[in-house]
């Protein structure tokens, strides 16, 4: 008999989503385990490693429950990185529920899967990226690091589509980290760059999940 799709699963639970263009829309959050960054500004480092083994299937009713009573369309996958593991099941089972399914990568690992909204968060000092994303993003999410650079901010806005918005976010939603986004919007605009943005952290402002 085949085993089945299970998932390294760290928890699920319905919230506003905090970040981003989708920022104070109800929504299920599904964090998975693992990661192949490790960065270390990373606000959910709990998300690394752990994780409980549940059947994708399973995933999927649990996230159905919560519905019943935190009427949500939205689900998110979130990490960690979520594309590090085997997530079709997943994605699929959610679809067939009738929900819409975001993804937030960092975009170093790519899986073609019938996402609804697919949030890119290149991770400085670098800033890289799978090309494929170019065509797939939705938004992109840049978190104002100490180590973050203009260059690589001017090298992501001009190889995606003006359409994408490139979102500035400040680290952990700290006044140092403002300042330089802000720095690094004034320099943008100096340069001809358009549709950057400035996002902050709507969950943590808030003192929710």
């Amino acid at each position: 008999m085949p085993q089945r799709h299970t998932l390294k699963i760290v928890e699920i639970f319905p919230s506003l989503q905090g970040e981003g263009l989708r920022q104070g829309e109800p929504t299920i959050f599904i964090r998975l385990a693992g990661c192949n960054l490790r960065c270390s500004f990373c606000d959910t480092k709990s998300a690394w490693k752990g994780g409980k083994d549940r059947a994708a299937a399973q995933v999927v009713r649990e996230a159905a429950e919560i519905r019943r009573d935190f009427p949500a369309r939205w689900v998110c996958l979130t990490g960690g990185e979520p594309l590090q593991q085997e997530i079709g099941p997943l994605v699929r089972g959610l679809k067939r529920e009738g929900f819409k399914v975001q993804v937030e990568t960092n975009a170093t690992l790519f899986r073609a899967l019938p996402f609804d909204w697919v949030t890119i968060s290149p991770k400085p000092p670098s800033c890289g990226y799978d090309p494929r994303y170019i065509r797939k993003a939705d938004e992109i999410k840049v978190i104002v690091t100490r180590g973050l650079k203009f260059p690589s901010v001017e090298n992501l806005r001009r190889g995606f589509p003006r359409r994408v918005p490139l979102l500035l976010q400040p680290q952990s939603n700290a006044a140092w980290s403002v300042r330089k986004a802000w720095n690094l919007i004034e320099k943008s605009l100096a340069a001809g760059l358009e549709n950057i943005r400035l996002s902050v952290q709507l969950h943590k402002m808030l003192g929710i999940r």
